[in-house]
């Protein structure tokens, strides 16, 4: 399953193959591969009814790009009458009556979802240790984490199962595993992409995204995925852009910004060299190279884990053992139904964020840290503002190192916490990135990080896109 969704899309309107047999063959690479345990959930039936619907528009003269294209869902979108457990035990058994924005787009091109893949419990995590379900191994080295939290769809791109899968990014959780997994991973803005039935944990943060072998294959779902949804209050009425146009844009004119604090202490210097070696490429593709600097660059770690977690402990209020979710055996009291329910249904992860979140927001510390913590965000979506006045694009890795070994940092939290140190400051700003494979370290993947402006996804496809045109990192499967 390593063809793009362009030759796969080719393919089945050719008739060389029906999107029936390639359902069947992404489920049977799914079972062949389960010890990477990418997967939460897999439906056959539903798959199978899907991939008749779509042989069925096939069969029209006007099919949309995805129709029969076999793909996957993270188990944080809610999908009706089929569980969606966000790796959690607190929703182990949950079946929701509907589906979610993204999961009735898809549905509506006849794309074709063979299931739910794993993930951070609530999307808790940058290396997808915290699942209830255990942890995704990385299919390049099953000793490494896939990257969090949406690794469970990582790993399942970089290994071949499906083309392409969605995921959600909070503070890095697409691009992150897509480095680590030697995948694209796109990003959109704030609000381009509904949020609706996207089960939340920091609401003004959550953003829906894709993952896939490359940004040509993340523009065929982008097409379909983004959108105005009334449901959703931040989903922004603003007409798409001709994505697949976009494509074509050359670098001649364009100025990519080399953030300065992106290559700093705690970059390992493989990681640098590869994505400087990238960078280098742009500038034989015509792009001009502009050293810049996001000044507030070191606020944004403490500031986004001050406010997701606060937004973290509003969100997770719901799940009390009472109206869905774990409930306690036998409980005393309400007190004791609260505790027991929210003890034994969350991880360890998640009772953490939702403490620190509570604390920050209790009286007497909401000024000191989260009146704080908004500010430090208003001063780093201001340093982008002032670069983009400068370049089109900004870049620099996405991860600060490859690909670490599982349990290697499940002990310390807050060396867990910086490898998310260049990609939350995105999320805090509201703004479109993609981290595209940029060459290799110690055999691991490296990712190159791109950011544009607020709904410039279009200018940040074709970078990443013509990047991909004149290398082959892109390509690179593991055991290749």
């Amino acid at each position: 399953m390593a063809s793009s969704i362009a030759q796969l899309a080719q393919d089945l309107r050719a008739r060389k193959i029906s999107a029936a047999e390639l359902a069947q063959a992404a489920l049977a690479r799914a079972g062949a591969r389960s010890e990477l345990n990418a997967f939460i959930t897999l439906d056959e039936a539903t798959a199978l009814v899907a991939a008749q619907r779509a042989d069925a528009a096939l069969a029209t003269a006007n099919a949309p790009a995805l129709a029969g294209i076999p793909f996957a869902h993270k188990d944080i979108f809610c999908t009706n009458g089929i569980r969606t457990t966000c790796a959690s035990r607190m929703l182990e058994n949950f079946v929701p009556p509907y589906d979610a924005g993204v999961v009735e787009r898809l549905r509506d091109v006849h794309a074709v979802s063979i299931g739910k893949t794993n993930m951070d419990e609530f999307a808790m995590g940058s290396s997808n240790e915290n699942s209830h379900f255990g942890a995704v191994k990385n299919p390049w080295d099953a000793t490494r984490v896939p990257g969090g939290s949406s690794g469970g769809s990582a790993a399942a791109v970089a290994a071949g199962i499906v083309p392409f899968a969605t995921g959600t990014d909070t503070g890095g959780s697409v691009r992150q595993p897509a480095a680590f997994c030697g995948i694209t991973g796109l990003k959109p803005t704030y609000g381009r992409v509904s949020r609706w039935g996207m089960i939340a944990y920091a609401s003004s943060l959550d953003c829906a995204g894709v993952l896939a072998r490359s940004a040509q294959d993340c523009m065929y779902a982008l097409s379909a995925m983004a959108g105005h949804d009334p449901r959703d209050a931040t989903s922004v009425a603003r007409g798409l852009d001709n994505y697949d146009a976009a494509l074509s844009s050359k670098l001649s004119n364009m100025k990519i910004g080399v953030a300065r604090e992106y290559f700093g202490a705690g970059v390992d210097a493989g990681v640098a060299a590869a994505v400087r070696d990238a960078l280098a490429q742009y500038e034989r593709l015509g792009a001009t190279l502009v050293d810049i600097s996001l000044p507030n660059a070191h606020l944004a770690i403490p500031a986004y884990y001050v406010i997701a977690p606060a937004e973290a402990s509003s969100n997770l209020a719901r799940y009390d053992g009472v109206r869905y979710g774990h409930r306690c055996a036998d409980p005393q009291t309400l007190e004791d139904l609260y505790t027991r329910s929210r003890g034994e249904g969350f991880g360890a992860e998640v009772r953490r964020r939702i403490l620190v979140g509570t604390y920050a927001l209790s009286a007497g510390y909401y000024d000191a840290y989260y009146l704080r913590a908004q500010r430090a965000r208003r001063v780093i979506a201001n340093d982008f503002s002032e670069a983009f006045k400068q370049v089109d694009l900004i870049a620099g890795p996405t991860a600060p190192t490859v690909a670490f070994k599982l349990g290697e940092k499940t002990a310390d939290p807050l060396a867990m916490y910086a490898a998310d140190v260049n990609t939350v400051a995105v999320n805090l700003a509201g703004l479109p990135a993609i981290s595209i494979p940029a060459g290799f370290s110690d055999g691991l993947p490296v990712g190159l990080q791109l950011i544009a402006p607020a709904f410039a996804e279009g200018p940040l496809l074709a970078a990443a896109h013509q990047f991909q045109l004149a290398t082959d990192w892109h390509t690179r499967s593991p055991g290749a």
